[in-house]
């Protein structure tokens, strides 16, 4: 389960270093690094949305200039929550989903900024609305296919029990 994690997390990084991070629409990019974080905190549980998000933004954090860890604090404490507001929702649906993915990557954002400026590092905040919508609305369209490569990573023992599904066996 680790190999394949890693194998979707390194694929994940090479996406966001050679086309993501070049591609600019109204001034702003992409970051689906920080989708990694959120579909793993959905496909699995807080703590392994935790996990990934901390392990795929540190190694953001060693091939950005930035100051090392802020990505990794950031997509941890973004993993995390979203590992435990999917427990909270009383009933699962791709549209709940697809939500869930764009409120996060708007709250990682204004997380990873508001750490940044308290690291001394300039944010413009002319630019932030922009680089939310822009960072919600591409990871929300690229969650399916990344959730669908962390199922078949992580595998079924990651996940809880369904809603559906009784929690006792007869």
């Amino acid at each position: 389960m680790v190999a394949r994690v890693a194998l979707v997390g390194l694929v994940v990084l090479v996406l966001q270093v050679s086309f993501v991070s070049q591609v600019t629409i109204l001034g702003a990019r992409g970051n689906v690094v920080l989708l990694f974080a959120i579909a793993a905190g959905l496909e699995t549980d807080a703590q392994r949305g935790a996990i990934a998000g901390f392990s795929l933004g540190l190694a953001l954090d060693l091939l950005l200039d930035t100051p090392v860890g802020l990505s990794a604090l950031t997509m941890a404490l973004v993993g995390y929550g979203v590992g435990s507001a999917k427990d909270l929702v009383l009933r699962s649906s791709r549209l709940i989903n697809l939500a869930l993915v764009a409120l996060a990557s708007a709250a990682g954002t204004l997380l990873y900024a508001g750490a940044a400026v308290v690291l001394g590092v300039t944010v413009d905040p002319a630019d932030l609305p922009a680089i939310v919508a822009v960072i919600a609305a591409v990871n929300a369209l690229l969650s399916t296919p990344l959730r669908w490569a962390l199922r078949w990573a992580y595998g079924s023992e990651a996940r809880g029990p369904r809603r559906d599904q009784p929690l006792f066996r007869r």
